[in-house]
């Protein structure tokens, strides 16, 4: 059997599916929400709930890796962001919060590269990693694979429970002329710590990303809701398809190393629950989320949602998007919810979903039925 349809007599190409393009079916005897568990576990460390939270400005501070640690999830900080470039970034947020409402505005754009030009500061990523570890929850920061070699010691040191390389595209090798590449697989066997590195969107560059010895893969190019990485640069992985091919691999990777089992986490254009729902049907153990949580009150953004993509300072992908507030954090999470849009009460929605299903954790709900059903706006 082939998947690859024919584009034109010089191409083929192979049939992908969005989160959009499934849906979900129960098959099995319904259960209680209550007797369901929605926990997850990576390395030594044990979640209450299947979320991280993007490393993006606008969604993630300090304070707000310490509240998500606190209900349960992993907040994970941006190690280039506003929090290590400025003793005091508030008034930069504040700024970027109050440039003008236009949507693919140079001056908007331009602003935002002028303010993360200030130099990352070693002192600032190890104090604002020490504020969340004095809060007692889980301790995470995220670099760029270019910038990993030049800060990591100083991340370690500051005593990182877990690791995160991100960027749009990460490869196990990287070839370039100019410079020696990070070796993430030395990089990752040297260090004392968990690593999650990504994204990858298929299943060799994920089982490659596997090898090296992660611990976890992020799934997909981040920034779904803010990245424009399909127009500046026609990349697009539809994410259903991404997350089952990841997960492949993972089930393969198993088989080669003896049992070694890497997490699949999609991360990237899943603003609502049942994104997140169907996220994990397709196979992935947890999510990355930005914008969902961007919407809670307490987000540094306060209603703004921006990633690295729009400040880049070559080419920049990405847009400051209005998500909206829709309340606080452990409202945004758990409810009760006062939206029907999917965008409050997460992990009650996945609850829910997964009860009326007839499945009792997430190991067991990625069997659960799916069928392909196009799109129609409900």
């Amino acid at each position: 059997m082939t998947y690859e349809i024919e584009i034109g007599r010089g191409k083929r190409g192979r049939r992908a599916y969005s989160l959009d393009d499934i849906a979900i079916v129960p098959n099995r005897r319904t259960r209680d929400p209550k007797d369901v568990s929605v926990s997850w576990q990576i390395d030594a460390y044990k979640f209450d709930m299947p979320v991280i939270a993007a490393p993006m400005d606008s969604a993630m501070s300090p304070e707000t890796a310490i509240a998500l640690g606190r209900l349960g999830g992993l907040g994970v900080l941006d190690l280039e962001g506003l929090w290590t470039r400025y003793e005091d970034p508030q008034p930069i947020l504040d700024e970027i919060g109050a440039l003008q409402d236009e949507v693919n505005s140079p001056a908007v754009t331009g602003r935002m590269q002028e303010l993360y030009r200030a130099p990352i500061q070693p002192e600032l990523i190890t104090s604002r990693l020490a504020e969340i570890r004095a809060a007692g929850v889980t301790v995470a920061g995220s670099l760029t694979p270019q910038r990993t070699q030049e800060h990591y010691k100083t991340v370690v040191a500051a005593g990182v429970d877990i690791f995160v390389i991100r960027g749009t595209t990460v490869s196990a090798e990287h070839v370039s002329k100019d410079h020696e590449p990070l070796n993430l697989k030395q990089f990752i066997y040297e260090l004392d710590v968990p690593v999650i590195v990504g994204g990858a969107a298929g299943y060799t560059p994920a089982l490659h990303l596997m090898r090296t010895g992660a611990a976890g893969v992020l799934v997909g190019f981040g920034g779904g809701a803010t990245a424009t990485t399909r127009r500046a640069l026609g990349i697009h992985s539809p994410m259903a398809s991404a997350i089952s091919d990841v997960a492949a691999a993972r089930r393969d990777y198993m088989d080669e190393s003896g049992g070694r089992y890497v997490h699949v986490i999609a991360d990237g254009g899943m603003g609502t629950s049942g994104d997140i729902v169907k996220a994990i049907a397709m196979g992935a153990d947890a999510v990355m989320l930005g914008s969902a949580l961007a919407r809670a009150e307490e987000a540094p953004g306060k209603g703004w949602h921006w990633g690295q993509e729009a400040h880049h300072l070559e080419l920049p992908r990405g847009d400051r998007a209005n998500v909206g507030t829709v309340g606080p954090l452990e409202e945004v999470l758990f409810g009760p919810g006062h939206h029907t849009n999917g965008t409050s009460n997460l992990i009650g929605a996945l609850r829910r979903s997964m009860a009326t299903t007839g499945y009792s954790d997430l190991k067991e709900f990625q069997r659960v039925d799916v069928v392909v059903s196009p799109y129609s706006g409900n």
